[in-house]
């Protein structure tokens, strides 16, 4: 696991070694223990490699990595299939020299190119510079695990794992890209290919980047999409085996490792079953880490605790409380450093600063939601496919009928339900972006209103183009899914844009932050493809029990206290932190005359919601994606 950046000059201009160490020391912690740089032979092309040592310790894994005195390569992540790969290669006639999984790559490219991808298993993000052919290839895994930003003007260009590692690079000046804030304040996170700055962009997952360097041809590509078109039509126990097989074997190729390795616990049912098998392939108590609220209703600690003494593992236990935000919130937005709203950041980063003191590499149950449907939003997207199947027969008379009786009774009944009615119209995809979103559109129209009072020159700073209707992007990634089943559409749109960017990015930079390798045998590519085969009323089955055949697959590895519990989630308590201390740093923040949110949203909205809000009336998610929004702003640009 690695930190990578690389700078190339396609025009005027040379690499200097003082920029490419400046760009090393900014994401020092993503691998605190080796520093690499390499210059091309004539000083158009700069690579960059900080590494943590995961395999093979010895400083035969330095990088940047080189092969045939031709190729270089800066490489972030696992290929936990290497050992295999690489007796293939050494039958093909290659010899090397290290235990590596980053020499492997440098050999499948030398052979297949850009068909190399098709060959690696894990999670990565890595460029390869060939100094013969001038050219640089890029590329991130197909799910997005590790992340992978560059900038491009035409003259230079610069990438990296993070944006800290470049943004003060000269060439560059920072701006706000308003459109992307506008998308960030409707989904919490900034979809791809966009960042939150202008010009600076994020390579999606499942995409590849060429660069022609004496051309000056640059071409962005996919070479992977989940596929859902495809369903497979077992008997129950049929897929319960074939789930389990993958599992077993996505876990075991993840516990390969040359450092001490743990896994975090909620005691749910994804990170309980890939816990259950670590037990089952460790000769040594497996670490777990879990962490806990003071408030019962958020707290997994009793479910993680009944698995830890199941399989006799080594447990740790940490309580998240609000006391620590005011100095730890600002430290996330810098290493998260896109605007970011999800608030179990803040956990994330805890619990595996927790597990850092004992572990290396820690394994999670990411992706069981996502790939068996696991969120309450699926049993209403089920609902809603429902109404949209046979609304032709109640519309007619429904509408009319609840908007009559709303208006005549005042019946929250009846307005529900004329609501609903009435939202059925709107395209399912526009409906779905609004079941897990922090401003709705109708929101929006009162964040951004500027009052009457307010004078020409602040109204005049509210940038034209917020007016972008952010629910196109998911009835794009609808579209694109090509998935006859809109269910399934949903479920593509959410591995494609939720999990990647509010997910995956979650974990990878709590985790790189303090030096932890998180990996999610949940998101090996065979379990994803094999889930997309699965029909969804498999995964959703009747009126709305989640993740349904995962849960009959594991019923032999856990116990069914842990299976059919009520989903807990992993969240932080918003609602009670916002009626207390944490109330008044926000306050502090966003409605100060230096802050930078008000001048350009509705000062008074937002002093209504922290005046208003109560464990009964919710705004904890909204204020926190606007506080967050103002400490970037303070971060990055004042």
């Amino acid at each position: 696991m690695c930190g990578i950046a690389g700078k190339v000059y396609l025009g005027s201009g040379t690499v200097n070694s003082s920029d490419l160490k400046k760009m090393a020391s900014n994401i020092a912690h993503r691998g605190p223990d080796d520093q690499g740089i390499y210059i091309s032979q004539d000083k158009t092309v700069g690579l960059v490699n900080r590494r943590l040592a995961i395999i093979d310790l010895t400083l035969t894994g330095h990088q940047p990595m080189g092969l045939k005195n031709r190729y270089r390569i800066t490489f972030n992540g696992e290929i936990y299939n290497f050992q295999t790969e690489r007796k293939k290669m050494e039958k093909e006639g290659y010899r090397f020299e290290s235990g590596t999984d980053t020499e492997i790559i440098l050999a499948l490219y030398d052979k297949y190119q850009k068909g190399c991808l098709k060959y690696l298993r894990g999670m990565f993000a890595f460029a390869i510079f060939d100094e013969k052919e001038k050219t640089l290839f890029l590329a991130r895994d197909r799910i997005g695990k590790k992340p992978l930003k560059y900038y491009w003007d035409g003259n230079v260009f610069i990438f990296a794992s993070e944006l800290k590692a470049f943004l003060d690079q000269k060439e560059i000046h920072t701006a706000p890209d308003w459109l992307a804030i506008h998308h960030y304040l409707t989904y919490g996170y900034v979809p791809p290919p966009q960042t939150g700055f202008e010009k600076i962009y994020k390579l999606e997952p499942g995409n590849y980047l060429w660069l022609d360097i004496k051309r000056k041809k640059f071409e962005n590509k996919s070479y992977w999409k989940p596929d859902f078109s495809e369903k497979l039509h077992l008997s129950e126990g049929e897929w319960c085996e074939r789930i389990i097989a993958e599992l077993n074997e996505a876990t075991k190729l993840r516990m390969i490792a040359d450092v001490p390795i743990g896994a975090f616990l909620s005691g749910g049912v994804d990170s309980s079953s890939v816990v259950a098998i670590m037990a089952c392939l460790s000769a040594n108590p497996v670490k777990t880490f879990t962490i806990g609220f003071k408030d019962q209703k958020d707290d997994e600690r009793p479910h993680a605790e009944r698995i830890a003494k199941l399989f006799h593992t080594d447990h740790q236990t940490l309580i998240a409380e609000p006391e620590s935000i005011e100095d730890l919130l600002p430290k996330l937005v810098y290493h998260y450093e896109e605007p970011y709203a999800d608030s179990s950041a803040v956990a994330t980063y805890m619990v595996s600063k927790l597990a850092k003191k004992y572990v290396s590499v820690i394994l999670n149950g990411d992706g069981g939601d996502e790939n068996f449907a696991g969120y309450d939003r699926y049993c209403r997207l089920k609902r809603d496919t429902l109404i949209d199947k046979f609304g032709y027969l109640i519309k007619p008379i429904g509408l009319p009928l609840s908007n009559f009786l709303s208006s005549s009774t005042n019946s929250k009944f009846w307005k529900k339900g004329y609501k609903f009615l009435k939202n059925s119209e709107l395209p399912l995809a526009y409906r779905f972006a609004t079941y897990n979103c922090y401003f709705k559109n109708e929101d929006k129209e009162r964040l951004y209103l500027v009052p009457s009072t307010e004078k020409p020159l602040r109204a005049a700073k509210r940038p034209p183009r917020w007016i972008s209707n952010s629910y196109e992007l998911m009835r794009k990634k609808f579209e694109e899914s090509q998935a006859a089943d809109p269910r399934d559409q949903a479920l593509y749109a959410d591995l494609s844009m939720y999990f990647p960017e509010m997910l995956l990015t979650k974990v990878d930079i709590a985790s790189m932050a303090v030096s932890l390798e998180a990996r999610s045998p949940f998101l090996d590519h065979k379990m994803i493809e094999l889930a997309a085969k699965i029909p969804f009323n498999l995964k959703v089955k009747g009126f709305c029990q989640h993740k349904y055949i995962l849960k009959k697959a594991v019923e032999e590895l856990i116990p069914k206290e842990n299976i059919y519990r009520p989903k807990i989630g992993f969240t932080i308590p918003l609602h009670r932190w916002f009626t207390g201390k944490l109330n008044s740093y926000a306050t502090g923040k966003l409605l100060t005359k230096k802050g930078t949110v008000r001048k350009y949203l509705n000062e008074d909205y937002i002093r209504g919601m922290l005046e208003t809000h109560s464990k009964q009336t919710d705004f904890g998610p909204k204020l926190w994606s606007l506080l967050t929004l103002e400490l970037w702003f303070k971060k990055f640009f004042n």
